[in-house]
């Protein structure tokens, strides 16, 4: 028995075509995956300001506030990391149901974790792999988060001791080793325009 057996969903009164007639875009989930240092940070916060400029209903979910809140409980086993994207994953699906478009910014290293975030979203789903070299992501190292994990200071860091799995069919790719922010912007924002408009699905 699970701690769901003994409760019963309850179906909300206003649909998914209402909300996204009313927002004048579908709901859905933009996540963002690559090592540390690629971008996903910068571009999700970036996007998320220019399409609130543009009258899109948006917001991020990023890796490292996450783990100031929801997940300040975990570390950075495999064991963690799957349970982070899990909660990460449910709630990127509410945020996509309520017609929000909910860009979730996490390195999500495990392709099996990324797919159980996918079912989640229940076909809301585009998969952004924000692909940039190790040695590019090493060289940037805004957080001297590499140089510590080299030092032997940080344990399971993706990359380095802990394994990324690259995605093998994402819905867009963004290489920031030869794109500048712009354009990496540019990029991002005209996917959304597509991929996002009320009959897109």
């Amino acid at each position: 028995m699970t701690n769901s057996d003994n409760t019963t969903r309850i179906e909300h009164r206003i649909d998914t075509r209402e909300r996204a007639g009313k927002n004048r875009h579908s709901g859905g989930v933009l996540w963002f995956t690559g090592l540390s240092g690629a971008g996903k940070s910068t571009l999700a916060f970036a996007l998320e300001e220019r399409l609130f400029r543009m009258g899109y209903q948006v917001y991020v979910l990023d890796g490292d506030n996450i783990r100031h809140g929801l997940s300040s409980d975990l570390g950075f086993t495999p064991v963690d990391r799957t349970e982070n994207i899990r909660r990460v994953g449910e709630i990127a699906a509410l945020f996509a149901d309520a017609g929000f478009i909910c860009i979730a910014a996490f390195i999500s290293p495990y392709r099996d974790d990324r797919m159980a975030a996918r079912r989640a979203a229940m076909g809301n789903f585009h998969e952004v792999f924000i692909r940039a070299d190790l040695s590019v992501c090493e060289g940037r190292d805004p957080k001297g988060l590499y140089r510590k994990a080299r030092a032997g200071l940080i344990d399971n860091f993706t990359a380095i001791d802990d394994p990324y799995e690259e995605p093998e069919e994402p819905s867009l790719v963004v290489d920031t080793s030869s794109s500048t922010i712009e354009e990496s912007l540019g990029i991002l924002v005209a996917y959304v325009t597509s991929a996002f408009t009320v009959d897109a699905r």
